[in-house]
């Protein structure tokens, strides 16, 4: 089962997410409530502190591994994100079969696949590399350390900035599941599936790698405030 660990990089550093970050996180999430229109995030300290409550019991099941996104310039909470639905494949075939469940000692179990998502970020982070560099620390890590087979990421249909965000980065389209769920403003929602596979990862790492160098450095002081 994935450990907590922190990810680092030249913008961002991904720290696990735990109550200290409960106050950052409600202010990364201030503002306009139309930004995340299509993303669960909590309003204020007190459903701050349930957000990230949720994600230590998602940790402690071993279904989620949840990150607070921190501004290397500043320290600041810029928001969060996380892996989720891993699904091992590892050890001999058993009936009735579970997934998303290791065999063998959970502990040492490192996933074969898994999903990238529920993802929060400030207003004032978008376009600045962050989400950029926290995706390539995330995808780092899967691809390289755990040796995942794939990533997958989906996003409602309606979530035009987050498909457009995703396909940017190399990831391909796997259809979409139409009448999937019911959306966070109660509408019946599709959803838009991506992935990444293994052999994928050299090409999508470059691609990130090169977006990332377009980023002015000016963008740097941006979140150092």
């Amino acid at each position: 089962m994935p450990v907590p660990l922190t990810l680092a990089g030249r913008l961002v550093r991904l720290e696990p997410l735990a109550p200290q970050h409960a106050s950052g996180l409600a202010e990364a999430a201030a503002g306009n409530r139309d930004d995340y229109a299509f993303t669960p995030v909590p309003h204020g300290v007190d459903e701050a502190l349930e957000y990230v409550s949720a994600a230590l019991a998602g940790h402690a099941a071993g279904t989620s591994l949840a990150f607070a996104i921190i501004a290397v310039a500043s320290g600041r909470v810029l928001g969060s994100t996380r892996f989720s639905r891993f699904d091992y494949w590892q050890g001999p075939v058993v009936w009735p079969l579970v997934h998303g469940l290791p065999h063998g000692d959970p502990l040492l179990a490192m996933p074969d696949a898994a999903e990238i998502g529920n993802t929060l970020l400030s207003r004032e982070a978008r376009g600045t590399g962050i989400n950029l560099e926290s995706k390539l620390l995330l995808l780092q890590h899967a691809f390289d350390t755990w040796r995942v087979r794939r990533i997958a990421l989906r996003a409602d249909m309606r979530n035009l900035r987050s498909r457009m965000a995703i396909e940017r980065i190399g990831a391909t389209s796997d259809g979409v599941r139409r009448a999937h769920s019911r959306g966070l403003d109660g509408e019946v929602r599709s959803t838009a599936f991506y992935s990444i596979l293994d052999e994928e990862w050299p090409h999508v790492r470059d691609t990130i790698a090169g977006q990332l160098r377009t980023i002015p450095a000016a963008h740097d002081r941006l979140i150092d405030a």
